[in-house]
């Protein structure tokens, strides 16, 4: 997969900046994020699926390990900002949830986590440090929940959040 990366989706790259809504739909710039707290963005296909619904349900699960480290952990689909508001409503979320609903999947393509053949974002995850590098990248295959050992790795790879 690393040899099919577009820029801006290895480590290394500047992480690409966008605008999405999030699920009450406020307009969020990701450079705004990972300029207050180093961001890890969590693509996922679909709201209301099993293998989402668990991954985001262990990931609200760890928010208070990341909150220790001052990294900021959300989610991203190309459902619309009213559907991730019932699935967080419905789930009892609080994790951010922002929609790449339209124009549909460009933030997911940006981050080459788009799946052109099926119409929505992969289980892809991208650490972006304050400086808007990306840091760490991992996946995992359809219908496979990405382990949080790999979620705290990826976290460890952005170092001290004060520091950069």
């Amino acid at each position: 997969m690393a040899s099919e990366q577009r820029p801006g989706a290895a480590p290394g790259d500047p992480a690409p900046d966008a605008t999405l809504t999030d699920r009450h739909g406020a307009r969020l710039r990701l450079s705004e994020l990972w300029a207050a707290s180093p961001l890890v963005l969590v693509f996922f296909p679909l709201a209301f699926s099993a293998t989402c619904t668990r991954e985001l349900a262990a990931l609200q699960g760890a928010a208070a390990s990341f909150s220790a480290r001052r990294v900021r952990v959300v989610g991203v689909s190309v459902d619309s900002h009213a559907s991730l508001a019932a699935f967080a409503d419905a789930e009892g979320l609080d994790l951010p949830l922002l929609s790449d609903f339209w124009p549909h999947g460009e933030v997911a393509r940006a981050y080459d986590a788009f799946d052109e053949r099926k119409g929505w974002a992969r289980r892809v995850t991208v650490s972006v440090d304050r400086s808007g590098v990306v840091r760490d990248r991992f996946s995992s295959g359809p219908g496979e929940e990405r382990p949080l050992a790999a979620y705290r790795a990826s976290v460890a790879a952005l170092g001290d959040p004060g520091s950069t």
